[in-house]
């Protein structure tokens, strides 16, 4: 039994740390088929001693959320579901009975509140208890109802997810490899516990609706089917699914497999809930899962390979990451010979060696992972100096977490981020000046600062005479820099690099400043922490880099060659001081941000609930029955339409 316990303490903490890792923190510490190894160790451990610890993870749903957002309490305990990677299983569960077979889809669950057919609140998963409000967030999602058709009170649950097509096209965006997202879910949970939603509406966030908890005076018969049907009327996005029952499940379980590599969407398997709502509920809950649903896992496709050696990938901030490189094997149709493994701690822990007989598989048949390491020979040597520049490494242990760095400041790997970031779309926007091109005029010395690629054309005949290098690719190169001459203000601060400053905070910085550069490089961070969403951290580091002579010089060198420009703001400023609030479809603009960006230039203000300090509420239907009308009343602030706007403003 000593035995047992103790193993059984290291099970908890090693799940509950990489729980916290997952759900706080966005980071993973093990892969989905590790924990899912552990989590039924330990459970097979505690139906074998017949003891749960009080902080097991079979107990307790989910951890407690960390953000400044509104915390609520559900007025239902959301649980998670009983789980089964055998498809023979889910015939089982079933019996004689019908069930709906559909996505789980892998993004952060919210819950919907609609009081007389407007959207009242939004409530993150959060624990399963305790979520976060994120309401102004969800109004943002681009296919969200934000009035219904009933207008008694309707609760739903459902995904917020980020197609993977929106995902790939943010990440092209962003020039800097260290800055890329690393999965949908990830950057969907970000977006959606934004502290501004403005940040939300940029990301396409949808949400797929998966159950409907309440909905006052509705028949559905008895059936779960008519309420999916029912949301569907009332315009929600509703889960693909199929009607099964014991005799087809294994075929449609089949089916979904098929079309995984075709979906635009994240999942990490598929859900199984009775069609009989009576049925279900009456079979009520455990102390973790409820009994009228069972989610299935894919099981995953090994394929065993050999580990031919792992390539240590240096980064703009210095982060060298450990990928794994192996003989190549056919997983789920395609075929892959490289695998990431994280960090220090997890290529530890599988003490991998070349030569080492490894299983890989696809995490959701998708992302490239280690499963196991059968030799174990742990022969893999951290590198002692940088691979890029040479210079010296050292290891870094946060959180538990061990990381390789190089601390050479002068790293060419370093510098060729930096410049990629540079020249990126939302930056210098430099088309054609990939990060294999920049690396060939760096290691030719035709690049050593910022300011030498508008210099250029001093090396004419050499890069022309370059491999892969002629007169039309020279040509093009020097035309897409002369276009980026003259440069937005924000996409120069942005191209900069300074730490923690993306394209939004540039943005920020600019506008507070009246996009006047000399008062933004010579700002205080008392200055700085005014501005909204710039917190201690990030004024530190402006002003940092502000008040370093090596950078001013670098900057007052581009500056000879680059013109900034601004947004160019009404010099009448007619709604300067006034807080807006926008609400409703609009007539006279195409969305609201259009409308936003002219009030702001016309020195108001828009923000996205209506408190005391709103002066105007905009919404076309004076008249309407909406929480933002209904608060606008009791706070007394005015509301208007377009037309009224319009006439402020001529």
């Amino acid at each position: 039994m000593s035995k047992s316990m103790d193993r059984m303490k290291e099970l908890v903490g090693i799940l509950n740390e990489a729980g916290r890792a997952y759900y706080q923190e966005s980071r993973e510490i093990m892969s989905n088929l590790e924990y899912d190894a552990l989590y039924d160790e330990l459970l097979a451990l505690e139906k074998e001693s017949g003891i749960v610890l009080s902080n097991s993870p079979t107990q307790n749903v989910g951890y407690e959320v960390l953000s400044e957002l509104p915390k609520v309490v559900h007025e239902k305990p959301m649980l998670s579901l009983d789980k089964t990677k055998d498809r023979a299983a889910l015939a089982a569960w079933l019996k004689d009975k019908e069930g709906l077979l559909s996505w789980k889809l892998d993004g952060l669950t919210v819950v919907l509140t609609y009081r007389d057919g407007e959207l009242f609140s939004a409530v993150t998963r959060g624990n399963g208890q305790v979520g976060e409000l994120v309401t102004n967030n969800a109004r943002v999602f681009t296919n969200l109802p934000l009035s219904i058709s009933c207008k008694s009170e309707v609760i739903l649950r459902g995904e917020a997810v980020i197609k993977y097509s929106d995902f790939e096209e943010i990440n092209a965006k962003i020039g800097d490899v260290d800055a890329k997202y690393k999965n949908p879910r990830n950057l969907c949970a970000g977006s959606v516990r934004q502290l501004n939603n403005e940040i939300t509406a940029k990301r396409n966030v949808n949400f797929i609706a998966f159950s409907l908890v309440k909905a006052d005076g509705v028949d559905f018969e008895n059936s779960r089917q008519k309420q999916y049907e029912w949301l569907k009327a009332q315009g929600f996005e509703v889960v693909e699914y199929k009607r099964v029952n014991a005799g087809n499940i294994e075929a449609a379980v089949k089916e979904f497999a098929e079309k995984i590599s075709e979906n635009d969407f994240p999942s990490d398997g598929l859900v199984l809930i009775y069609d009989d709502i009576a049925y279900g509920d009456s079979l009520g809950t455990t102390a973790k899962f409820p009994r009228n649903a069972i989610a299935f896992k894919w099981a995953d496709e090994q394929a065993v390979t050999r580990l031919k050696y792992i390539e240590w990938s240096p980064s703009r901030t210095g982060l060298i990451n450990p990928v794994a490189v192996f003989e190549p094997v056919e997983l789920e149709g395609t075929s892959v010979s490289r695998a990431s493994v994280h960090n220090i701690s997890i290529l530890e822990s599988l003490k991998l060696g070349e030569g080492d007989e490894i299983s890989v598989y696809k995490a959701n048949m998708i992302i490239p992972q280690i499963a196991e390491n059968f030799t174990r020979s742990g022969s893999i040597k951290l590198p002692e100096r940088c691979p890029v520049c040479g210079g010296e490494v050292k290891i870094e242990d946060s959180t538990g977490i061990k990381t390789l760095y190089c601390i050479n400041p002068d790293c060419q790997a370093k510098k060729i981020k930096a410049y990629s970031l540079f020249v990126s779309r939302d930056a210098m926007n430099i088309d054609g000046m990939s990060e294999a091109t920049l690396e060939k005029f760096i290691d030719a010395g035709f690049i050593k600062e910022y300011a030498d690629i508008y210099r250029l054309d001093r090396f004419k005949d050499r890069i022309t005479s370059m491999e892969g290098f002629g007169e039309k690719s020279y040509d093009k190169i020097i035309s897409a820099i002369e276009v980026s001459r003259t440069v937005p203000m924000h996409s120069f601060l942005y191209a900069l690099g300074i730490g923690n400053i993306g394209v939004a905070n540039a943005k920020m910085v600019c506008r507070a400043f009246d996009y006047d550069f000399d008062r933004i490089r010579r700002a205080s961070r008392q200055e700085l922490e005014q501005i909204e969403g710039v917190g201690p951290v990030i004024a530190d580091v402006f002003a940092a880099y502000f008040e370093d002579a090596d950078n001013n010089r670098e900057v007052d060198e581009l500056l000879k060659y680059i013109t900034l420009t601004g947004v160019q703001t009404s010099t009448q400023q007619k709604l300067k001081g006034m807080v807006f609030v926008i609400t409703g479809s609009l007539e006279s603009f195409s969305n609201r941000n259009e409308l936003k960006e002219l009030i702001e230039n016309q020195g108001g203000k828009v923000t996205g609930s209506v408190t005391s300090n709103t002066n105007y509420l905009i919404n076309n239907d004076i008249n309407s029955s909406s929480s933002k009308n209904k608060k606008a009343k009791e706070l007394g602030v005015k509301i208007i339409t377009e037309t009224d706007f319009l006439a402020m403003i001529e």
